[in-house]
């Protein structure tokens, strides 16, 4: 195993030759990941979300961040197009499991990092799911875990919410059921649906009666925060990528782990001490399935963040819901 060198962005990569995913492919995979302040005696890993590049992952990491004093290493989890992904690796299985990112982040930590342990794994959305994993998986080195709306099971309404834009994607004209790829063209319209029909469920009902799209953001209509959310959300994504882990999303579940397949039993394994932060208008990751979650946990706390921003408030949409919850973050490692 080695790692390639490292770009202008400080973007780092680290191959493994042999990656056997859970549908049984073995295939070379790589592993993108960027270090910050690699010295600190504590690390904590941030594993990327839906729509996140690392480069625009929250790391906590300013000067009144929770992870300012920590080594931070954050991860492009298996398909967002940095990590082996449909768009960049030949014999690319046709379906992720959130166990396969796990065990490829597992091997970039302990194999090429040479750490024996993490004090801390954070997520937001999607990294929050592989959070839980994370928990479930490797209960022996993971001390602690934050969810940021992020749930152990995505719920069956937000299985739903996930066909709209998907479908959106699938059904436009030069998706070609997929046979964009051999004809060398890229679904434009296909993306731009994608984000278009994506976008709404971004924040949340009180956020537009409020008129923050205007207020906070500076668009002069809703129909011009729309368009543009339809002409930068995936615009830049290949199609494969953004369907592939949209498909592990919906089959999120940590149940699945467990030969009887019981979620809440996977909860109440989970050793970690776990901070679990909701978004109180998240139209995702419903605020009160994060309730229902701390009741199955060992060491779980709850801790909800009042917004109008909906999801978006735990990936940083705005000022003041991030320093609460840097704030919130940090009262809870400092209670360890």
């Amino acid at each position: 195993m080695s790692r390639l060198p490292s770009n202008p962005t400080g973007i780092e990569y680290y191959e493994i030759p042999s990656f056997t995913f859970t549908n049984g492919i073995t295939t070379p995979i790589k592993v993108a990941y960027r270090s910050f302040n690699p010295t600190a005696r504590k690390t904590v890993c941030i594993p990327t979300c839906y729509g996140g590049r690392i480069d625009n992952t929250l790391t906590f990491t300013d000067n009144n961040g929770a992870f300012s004093s920590h080594h931070v290493i954050v991860v492009a989890m298996l398909g967002n197009g940095e990590s082996s992904s449909p768009s960049n690796t030949p014999n690319f299985p046709q379906t992720l499991d959130y166990r396969d990112c796990i065990n490829a982040q597992y091997q970039l930590l302990t194999q090429h990092l040479g750490l024996s342990e993490l004090d801390v794994v954070c997520g937001f959305s999607m990294g929050g799911q592989q959070a839980y994993y994370w928990a479930c998986m490797y209960p022996n080195f993971v001390k602690n875990a934050i969810v940021i709306c992020g749930s152990g099971k995505t719920s069956g309404h937000n299985y739903a919410f996930l066909e709209g834009p998907k479908t959106a994607l699938l059904n436009s004209i030069d998706y070609m059921d997929g046979a964009y790829k051999t004809k060398g063209i890229k679904p434009l319209r296909g993306l731009r649906a994608f984000s278009r029909a994506y976008c709404a469920w971004l924040t949340s009902s009180a956020w537009y009666r409020e008129r923050e799209w205007e207020k906070s953001l500076g668009f002069k209509s809703i129909e011009d925060y729309i368009t543009n959310n339809e002409n930068t959300g995936f615009i830049d994504w290949d199609a494969e990528d953004v369907l592939i882990l949209a498909r592990m999303w919906q089959a999120g579940d940590i149940g699945t782990m467990r030969e009887d397949g019981d979620y809440k039993k996977a909860l109440e394994s989970i050793q970690a001490r776990m901070l679990v932060m909701p978004s109180r208008t998240d139209q995702y990751f419903a605020w009160e399935d994060g309730e229902e979650e701390v009741k199955h946990l060992r060491k779980g706390e709850l801790a909800v963040i009042e917004t109008v921003w909906g999801h978006v408030a735990g990936g940083g949409g705005n000022e003041a819901d991030t320093k609460w919850m840097n704030g919130r973050i940090g009262e809870f490692l400092a209670s360890g």
